[in-house]
């Protein structure tokens, strides 16, 4: 077991109502924090009042971006029990991207019972009204103060959270996505894989550019031939072509989603074929053209299930569903975030209850 002290604030601050919980923009009263150095491995797990973090200038993060997160949530049921969806699977992921970026693994069980516990401390934060939630937010970083390319010898590992409404503007009507032909993300070989901040700092520019035009999220091409589809900035994405869904293979350039994974499992249980394999953009163009493509969706954590109703393809305008969230989306949608509240039976071990 974890032995974590507590340091309870005497400040508590005062919850935003719902119309002011933008994602990511207010921050429960507590967070989590332990500390890894060579000596003593990962120790001193403390809970303590939200507030700054300081280090040294040389600090390795700042210079290198050694650097990892990763994002779930916590969801109130209408009995007003608190519950994780599928917690263990970011706790995997994390290690994952630990061992790809050289920082130390954490034990899974110490890491999920660190997220149990500040969301405990803070569990007042957790909204009680219907598609709200706790967003929780863990992150590791480099705290070597030292300059020089290497892997560093400490380490802070660090949960914020955060009470959180729909992450698009639009919530669950369809967005309007751009296509990105000049700039890429990740290559395979590279990090696209893993959930580093490098891989969002490098989209940046692309997506600035969407949103000037009047675009949600940039579709990201593969790096080399620039034809095959990869993922949304935000989302691993879907395609419904001819009543068969297809959705970009895990080639190590795009994110495992756990959502990913969530809806490919229920798929399967209902009876459709899921196909994981290489899309080419010109695939979905091809189908569109010939009414076949049915739907698209986007997958993630913040969004969970995000109908998608405008692809704009170098100025070329493509439609899908009329704009509107399709028969399948709008189940799958109901169906997982049903299991995250608790009004639908959670059959396949999914939650993890407080």
């Amino acid at each position: 077991m974890l032995n974590i002290k507590i340091n309870k604030t005497a400040n508590k601050k005062i919850k935003p109502p719902p119309s002011d919980m933008l994602f990511g923009k207010n921050f429960s009263d507590h967070m989590f924090l332990m500390d890894y150095n060579t000596d003593n491995g990962w120790h001193n797990a403390r809970i303590e009042p939200y507030g700054e973090l300081s280090f040294e200038p040389s600090t390795m993060v700042f210079h290198y971006g050694q650097e990892l997160f990763e994002g779930l949530k916590a969801y109130k049921t209408r009995t007003g029990e608190v519950q994780l969806f599928r917690a263990q699977k970011n706790v995997e992921r994390m290690n994952m991207t630990n061992e790809r970026l050289c920082i130390p693994q954490i034990d899974p069980d110490y890491a999920l019972e660190a997220i149990k516990a500040i969301v405990r401390c803070d569990i007042d934060w957790v909204p009680d009204e219907t598609d709200y939630s706790l967003y929780i937010r863990p992150f590791i970083i480099a705290t070597d103060p030292f300059l020089g390319v290497r892997a560093s010898n400490t380490y802070l590992f660090c949960i914020i959270l955060s009470p959180v409404g729909a992450y698009y503007p639009e919530g669950i009507n369809p967005v309007k996505i751009y296509v990105e032909h000049e700039y890429v993300r990740a290559v395979k070989g590279g990090i696209g894989y893993v959930k580093a901040g490098g891989n969002y700092a490098a989209s940046l520019k692309a997506q600035a550019k969407a949103k000037e035009l009047g675009y949600t999220q940039v579709l990201w091409l593969d790096a080399i031939e620039r034809k095959y589809i990869d993922e949304v900035g935000t989302m691993n994405v879907f395609f419904v072509i001819d009543n068969k869904i297809i959705t970009p293979s895990l080639d190590g350039s795009i994110l495992p989603g756990v959502t990913r994974d969530s809806t490919i499992c229920i798929l399967k249980e209902w009876g459709y074929t899921v196909e994981e394999r290489k899309l080419a953009l010109s695939e979905v163009i091809e189908a569109a053209g010939n009414n076949k493509l049915n739907e698209a969706f986007g997958t993630g954590t913040a969004a969970v299930i995000s109908p998608i109703g405008i692809l704009n393809n170098a100025g070329n305008i493509i439609e899908i569903n009329n704009s509107e969230i399709g028969t399948l989306t709008q189940r799958l949608y109901d169906t997982i975030t049903g299991i995250q509240y608790g009004s639908i039976e959670d059959t396949r071990n999914w939650i993890e209850k407080l």
